[in-house]
């Protein structure tokens, strides 16, 4: 056993906040320039500012082009020019999208293979305290409802076997 007395739910909480938080963290310091610059650039086109801004030069650029203001020359009054910086653009911002939407399914399958670490552990202790209740209970000629489960619960699961039979049950995997 530990020496340490026990932690409340509170201070527990607390300490895989801050785990989470200080790997996120970590996770950012590591990452390449140029993804934090793509990082920025999405969220950035994702904002509303990004919609007034692009509105109101879509306005100006429009009115401007129409001669609607006389002291400004029209420079683009087909609009070819606004159609190829929109058409460039839209590339840009797609290409940025796509870095962060790879950047942060990189981060989701780690916290997904964190999930399953913890349940594949969650799940040998929960077996281990299964086998411990079904002793105390023979010890003590205790009968519960559930000793026809016990020996079905106290085994481990294997996750190999359980990822095969959902491929077999989803169709992923050819049957032999």
């Amino acid at each position: 056993m530990t020496d340490q007395p026990p932690a409340d739910m509170q201070s527990v909480l607390h300490q895989n906040i801050q785990a989470l938080v200080d790997d996120r963290r970590q996770q950012e310091e590591h990452e390449d320039v140029q993804v934090r610059i793509a990082g920025a650039i999405s969220r950035f086109a994702g904002s509303m500012t990004f919609v007034y801004l692009h509105l109101a030069i879509l306005v100006v650029w429009i009115v401007a082009n129409l001669g609607a203001i006389p002291a400004v020359p029209a420079w683009d009054p087909t609009f070819v020019i606004l159609a190829m910086a929109a058409s460039v653009e839209a590339i840009f911002l797609s290409t940025f999208v796509l870095i962060n939407q790879n950047r942060m399914s990189e981060h989701s399958e780690r916290r997904a293979e964190l999930d399953l670490q913890i349940s594949l552990l969650n799940e040998h202790e929960t077996t281990r305290l299964i086998e411990m209740v079904a002793a105390l209970t023979e010890r003590l000629k205790v009968s519960t409802p559930a000793d026809e489960e016990l020996p079905q619960l106290a085994e481990n699961v294997d996750p190999r076997q359980v990822m095969t039979q959902i491929q077999q049950a989803s169709g992923d995997q050819e049957e032999p």
